[in-house]
């Protein structure tokens, strides 16, 4: 399974930004996937999570209530809106596959399939 994020960039605090994840393979219905980031001198963080059956998952403390995680079954692509975006939201967001029944929304290693990251910076 190939991943691939897109749409980070340079944004001010207060906007919003929408990143999307495509991943390959005839079974993307039945991918879950999740958003994860990485500031830099930090640990990777669970942002958000849909499975297949789409019930969604967020990282309440950090970013429920702002962002919101959707997909397309069609188009084979997850999405990502986030709004009202704080400066400590700046990081590099990976996407990331599990192609099986989900065993844990929220852990990373529990993730099969892992997209190369796309930067977004939040400026204040």
């Amino acid at each position: 399974v190939h991943v691939e994020e897109s749409g980070g960039r340079l944004v001010q605090a207060g906007e919003s930004l929408r990143l999307s994840c495509a991943a390959s393979g005839p079974n993307f219905s039945g991918y879950t996937m999740g958003w994860f980031r990485q500031a830099p001198g930090k640990e990777r963080e669970f942002v958000a999570t849909i499975t297949y059956a789409n019930d969604r998952a967020y990282n309440e403390v950090s970013v429920k209530g702002r962002f919101t995680i959707s997909r397309d079954n069609a188009k084979s692509t997850m999405y990502l809106q986030m709004d009202n975006l704080r400066v400590e939201g700046t990081a590099v967001y990976y996407c990331a596959v599990q192609n099986r029944i989900p065993t844990s929304l929220r852990i990373a290693s529990h993730f099969d399939y892992w997209g190369q990251g796309t930067q977004v910076t939040v400026s204040s």
